[in-house]
This record gives C-alpha cells, sequence and structure tokens, in this order.
C-alpha cells in the first residue's frame, strides 16, 4: 500500500485497509460484494445528470434546479471520495495541512496481491466506467450550454465538471501511483505496448510453406 505518513484525522473512522475485516463472507460468491456501494456510485451521479436534462420538465425555476442538481453532486463527490473508491477498487485520496500551513496531497493505493484478488471484477468495471463516462456527459453539456448561449446553465455545468475531474483525476493518480507523473506513464504505457508487438512479430513463427513446382529461371 502506497502511503505517506499522516496525522490521524478526527473523521477517519475506518483506517484506510481494514473496511476487508468489514467484508460480509456470506457475499464472498456472489456477483457484488457491495451491492449498496455500487448502487450509490451511479446513483447520484446518474440522478444529477437526469435532473439536468429534465429539470425544465417538472420547473420552470432555475434556482430549484440548480439547488437539486449541486445537492446531488455534492453526495456524488463526497461518497466517491470517500467510500466507493476504497471498497470498490482499494484507492483514497485525500489532503490535509500541516503544522505549518502547508497542503500536502495523498495518493493511497492497496495494490498487495491478496487485496487484488478479492477485488470484484464487476464491481470495478462498474467503478471506472461511472468514473470515466460522467464527464464526458457533462463535456457534452457544457458544449450545448455554450454555442446555445445558455450562460447561466453554463456555471452549473462547470461545477459539475469540476467535481467530476477532481474525483477522476485523483483516481487516476492513485491507480498510476502518487510519485509518478500522468505523461510519464502514459508515456511508459505506450512504449511497454510497442516493445510488446515488436516482440511478438519477431518471435512469431514462419508459418508460410516453400513455394512447390516452380520452375528455375532460365530453364526451358
Amino acid at each position: 500500500m502506497a502511503s505517506a505518513t499522516v496525522p490521524l484525522l478526527d473523521d477517519d473512522t475506518i483506517p484506510f485497509g481494514e473496511e476487508d475485516e468489514m467484508r460480509d463472507p456470506s457475499r464472498a460468491g456472489q456477483k457484488y460484494t457491495h451491492p449498496y456501494v455500487t448502487f450509490f456510485h451511479l446513483f447520484f451521479r446518474g440522478a444529477a445528470i437526469v435532473i439536468y436534462m429534465f429539470c425544465g420538465w417538472f420547473s420552470d425555476s432555475f434556482i430549484t434546479s440548480f439547488v437539486f442538481v449541486v445537492l446531488f453532486l455534492s453526495a456524488d463527490f463526497w461518497t466517491v471520495k470517500n467510500i466507493s473508491g476504497r471498497l470498490l477498487v482499494g484507492l483514497r485520496w485525500w489532503n490535509y495541512v500541516d503544522d505549518d500551513g502547508k497542503s500536502h496531497w495523498v495518493f493511497e493505493s492497496k495494490n498487495s496481491d491478496s487485496f487484488q484478488s478479492r477485488v470484484n471484477k464487476h464491481e470495478q468495471r462498474i467503478f471506472w466506467l461511472g468514473l470515466i463516462l460522467c464527464p464526458v456527459f457533462w463535456g457534452l453539456f457544457f458544449l450545448i450550454a455554450l454555442f446555445g448561449f445558455k450562460f447561466k446553465w453554463l456555471l452549473l455545468v462547470m461545477i459539475a465538471i469540476a467535481l467530476n475531474a477532481a474525483n477522476l483525476y485523483g483516481y487516476i493518480k492513485c491507480s498510476y501511483g502518487a510519485g509518478k507523473d500522468l505523461n510519464t506513464a502514459a508515456s511508459d504505457f505506450v512504449k511497454t505496448q510497442l516493445f510488446k508487438n515488436a516482440m511478438d512479430i519477431m518471435t512469431r513463427p514462419n508459418t508460410a510453406q516453400p513455394p512447390t513446382n516452380v520452375r528455375p529461371t532460365g530453364v526451358v
């Protein structure tokens, strides 16, 4: 587990990693080991998108729509950052301020073999799909609001993009390692894939058969 030595926070009731001890053994063979966490991981962010798209059907008040969307966005940000990340994929990012007033960002990853073997692949896939697809939707809403000159809605969309992008960036940093720059990680990934493809080509057996019944050149 990659972590930093940090002071114990008052709201950190479950130390990172000890949530494994709270797993229900009866769910070990089920498709989803954290069904409620998985549900709320998608519910809050999905509800914010649905309310933004169809709020005009139920109310003409911009303030009411704004408040409801922001409430669901805030609930989604807190849930993804503090609960679903640590339980579904073993990742956590957070910030603290030391005694000198300096802000520190911490990106933790519980990447031990014993933990990874217990990660539910269905929940892991849902976690990353929800984390990546929702910012894409908000990006489309941003373009629609921008080119439609709906500037009051543009502010709401920018808030949604900021909250969704913060969680996405934080968990990508956790996944690739806190001490590794994302550009470097992407470059290393491309280099690894190119090297792998080159080795596959070089080590691939030659299955082509030599031609038969070919008359030598110059022979009548």
